[in-house]
């Protein structure tokens, strides 16, 4: 017999978490893991418009990454039995390093830019954002439960990264980078 999706398990607003405990669907450790997922698509988003062949593997590694904090969020934090994989010191090494070498290559930033000029650019701005509403919905979850510390310091290393991102691609793509000029 073939695997069904659909379970109708979830049919009356609760899910279940790696370790069978059951939960309200708005429950914030399943706002959390959602949101990491909602990212994870975005930077899917990215990988299919950017051809250069070193960012795509490295947003492949990133997609990969976040399902390993996805996993943990999906986990009951006692009673869960299964190894899951983890998350290193390395990873954000990994994004530090490439938002160097993007900062030596983009011109200095003189104020604050907003998002667009080219779709590229903002498909990574929208990705930003959903980082960084990520990284909230895991700080809110920590707050009341356990979370390893190294989940919402790649998600905050993350946003920064895709914030260079779009202005590496702004640079690529010599669209108009437009700095924010406030209204007095």
């Amino acid at each position: 017999m073939a695997f069904k999706i659909y379970t109708k398990t979830g049919d009356k607003g609760q899910t279940s978490l790696i370790g069978g405990t059951r939960l309200p669907k708005h429950h914030i450790r399943i706002e959390a893991y959602g949101t990491v997922d909602e990212l994870n698509s975005h930077i899917g988003l990215l990988r299919d418009v950017i051809e250069d062949k070193a960012t795509n593997q490295l947003l492949i590694s990133i997609q990969d990454r976040l399902f390993t904090i996805g996993s943990h969020l999906a986990a009951d934090p006692i009673k869960n039995k299964m190894e899951l994989p983890s998350l290193f010191e390395d990873d954000i090494i990994a994004l530090e390093k490439a938002i160097d070498v993007i900062d030596n290559l983009v011109p200095e930033m003189k104020s604050f830019v907003l998002p667009g000029g080219h779709i590229h650019v903002s498909y990574c701005h929208i990705a930003r954002c959903v980082c960084r509403r990520a990284e909230r919905a895991v700080l809110r979850l920590a707050e009341n439960e356990k979370v390893e510390d190294i989940h919402f310091k790649y998600l905050n290393r993350l946003s920064d990264y895709l914030f260079m991102l779009s202005r590496y691609l702004t640079f690529i793509y010599k669209a108009e980078e437009l700095p924010w000029k406030p209204k007095k």
